[in-house]
């Protein structure tokens, strides 16, 4: 009798548990703000945004790019990908009241203005993606109050003004992704503070300024493995402190302003793969240590004052990673 008694009782507690889990409703917080950038979209989204409850209501799937969490009672919007459809106008600033968010990506539409300054309400935003949209003001320094985040994609736009050095705040980036702007300036020497930085990428802007100044920092860079500075203004030469960034694979340094020579200890960088020093006014040879690094694949060296007979190695290729290729 006890036994049957306790298997009617976890049966209909498990009942229980699933029509409680079935009826969990959305807070009304994200519900609002969904609406409300469901009427400031284009058509293209909205026609695949059915029913007021972006998680779903009933027989009504989930809005097509949005993803859903349960939080006790509620559920919360997680995730909201709404990419490549054309979007028009300026950053919709509801999207600041999803406060749950951990990723946004709103990459490859039209998205014009400048990122609202209430984008620092995101506190647990781990990915950041707005590349390829026509935005055309400042980086706002509220970014740098998003702690948890872990992956800046801010290129191909018109963003302007200087890299602001809040970013250097964000403990746990991995990547950043500048490249293909309007930014000046020099580049923060704090980002070298970043313990998880992996790839650093502000290559085709209007940035000034030294590697020297960049890696002064002592120890800076721990994790470093992809560095772009390529089609910037950068002068100078190549300090051999920079061989002390032993995780540097890639070094993109194509047409800048650069001067001097190629100092051998870069060649002691145990898995540097490809080196770029393409369109700038090195001088002297490069060292026989290049040649024989068992990792190099790449050595690029034309439109520079060589001496005769130095030569490159490898072919040339344009490098550019793509959204699948990070881990974060």
């Amino acid at each position: 009798m006890g036994s049957s008694f306790r298997s009617m009782f976890v049966f209909l507690l498990l009942i229980a548990l699933l029509l409680h889990a079935g009826h969990s409703k959305t807070l009304k917080r994200d519900v609002k703000a969904l609406n409300e950038i469901k009427a400031s979209l284009g058509w293209r989204v909205v026609y695949s945004w059915v029913g007021d409850d972006p998680c779903g209501d009933g027989d009504l799937p989930a809005w097509s790019g949005v993803t859903c969490t349960d939080q006790g009672d509620y559920r919360v919007v997680t995730e909201l990908e709404v990419y490549a459809v054309s979007i028009i106008g300026p950053f919709p600033v509801a999207v600041t009241n999803l406060l749950d968010l951990t990723r946004l990506d709103l990459h490859n539409n039209k998205l014009t203005g400048s990122i609202p300054p209430q984008i620092g309400r995101l506190k647990r935003l781990r990915i950041l993606n707005l590349r390829w949209n026509k935005f055309q003001d400042v980086i706002p320094p509220e970014i740098g109050v998003l702690k948890k985040l872990q992956y800046l994609q801010l290129s191909f736009n018109h963003f302007k003004g200087e890299i602001p050095k809040e970013l250097a705040n964000l403990p746990d980036l991995r990547y950043l992704y500048l490249q293909q702007n309007r930014l000046v300036g020099r580049i923060p020497p704090e980002l070298g503070n970043l313990p998880y930085l992996r790839q650093l990428d502000v290559g085709n802007n209007h940035l000034v300024g030294t590697i020297r100044e960049l890696i002064h920092i002592e120890g800076g860079f721990p994790s470093l493995r992809n560095l772009y500075l390529n089609n910037n203004y950068l002068t100078g030469g190549i300090p051999a402190q920079l061989a002390n960034l032993t995780n540097l694979e890639i070094l993109y340094l194509s047409y800048n302003k650069m001067t001097g020579i190629v100092p051998a200890d870069l060649a002691s960088i145990p898995r540097l793969t490809y080196l770029y020093l393409d369109h700038n006014m090195f001088t002297g040879r490069i060292p026989d240590t290049f040649y024989k690094h068992p990792l190099l694949k790449e050595l690029y060296i034309e439109g520079n004052q060589f001496k005769p007979g130095v030569r490159g190695k490898g072919m040339h290729k344009i490098l550019e990673l793509s959204d699948t290729d990070f881990l974060v």
